[in-house]
């Protein structure tokens, strides 16, 4: 999702850009009244696109963070009927009453005015209680999670979200730090996982000690990789036949989701270990591309946060 267009279409002044947007939308071929789906409004960058690419092109946006739903009044009160809004959790795409769209869109991880505004503890730069939600208003913050959490829990957290390869320092030195308040800030935090994990072992990376950690505890404290897996194929359900899929995703486990499910529907081995025959397989859609595509040189000289970006997209049959 990084980077997404201001609530005030002031992009140019604030920095916030969606990532491989042209790409997206060429993916997407909006034609005179076509009708998307954004799964992940953030910004609104690739549902003011397309809502421009085209006449009478319609466009319903769905975010569970409170903010980007005040976001959306401002594409309300411009786009009228063209536009609207569901406050909800893309994961929950099933319980959309919605269907028979030309084109759904996914735009997966974080939004730009998740992680630059400190408050919402995304990122350890700034000071700030570690919440991490993307609804702020539900749930358990990220906080509680690691006062509560059983120590399997925070290996799945660290080791399998974060892919953090000194998980088991990690992990102890969370436990160890239960009841003293050092789980509650971002900076405290941040430096409690510096402390489990350095000296790294081939020297200093240039990725912040804490940066994996964040990550892992970020997905479970969301459900992200659970809301994916359940939003694919309830949004492929709602595509009418010839209608477009694209996700974009930011991290590997990320990508191994939509990879597999793109691979599913159009027929094809899932991965190595898919012993499944001919027979076994269905061919519900076909690839536009084989390969995930990558933003271009330029788009991450100009967004470098954009660097790990991969679009996969699919057709229905």
């Amino acid at each position: 999702m990084l980077c997404s267009l201001d609530e005030t279409h002031q992009a140019a002044a604030s920095g916030h850009c969606s990532v491989l947007l042209d790409t997206s939308v060429a993916m997407l071929a909006p034609v005179a009244g076509a009708r998307f789906l954004d799964g992940t409004f953030g910004g609104g960058g690739h549902t003011e696109a397309l809502l421009n690419s085209a006449d009478a092109v319609t466009v319903v946006a769905l975010d569970r963070d409170p903010e980007a739903a005040e976001r959306a009044e401002v594409f309300r009160s411009q786009y009228g009927d063209q536009f609207s809004f569901h406050a909800m959790n893309f994961g929950d795409i099933a319980e959309l009453e919605a269907t028979d769209f030309d084109g759904i869109l996914f735009d997966f991880g974080l939004s730009s005015f998740q992680l630059d505004h400190p408050e919402r503890g995304f990122s350890f730069r700034s000071d700030a209680p570690v919440d991490m939600r993307m609804d702020p208003e539900s749930g358990q913050s990220a906080s509680e999670f690691l006062e509560c959490a059983t120590e399997a829990e925070l290996i799945e957290a660290i080791r399998n979200y974060g892919e953090e390869k000194r998980w088991r320092r990690v992990v102890a030195a969370i436990l160890e730090a239960r009841g003293t308040g050092n789980l509650n800030r971002t900076q405290s935090l941040a430096g409690l996982i510096c402390s489990a994990v350095e000296p790294s072992p081939r020297g200093r990376s240039k990725v912040h000690p804490a940066t994996r950690s964040f990550q892992g505890i970020r997905i479970a404290v969301n459900d992200e990789l659970g809301a994916i897996e359940r939003a694919l194929p309830a949004a492929f359900d709602r595509l009418r036949a010839g209608g477009i899929l694209v996700a974009i995703s930011f991290h590997s486990l990320e990508d191994r989701i939509v990879k597999r499910f793109c691979r599913r529907m159009a027929g094809r081995p899932e991965h190595a270990n898919d012993s499944r025959t001919l027979d076994e397989r269905e061919e519900r859609a076909r690839m536009l591309s084989t390969r995930a595509i990558a933003p271009s040189v330029d788009e991450i000289k100009n967004n470098p946060r954009s660097r790990s970006a991969r679009l996969r997209a699919i057709q229905k049959l």
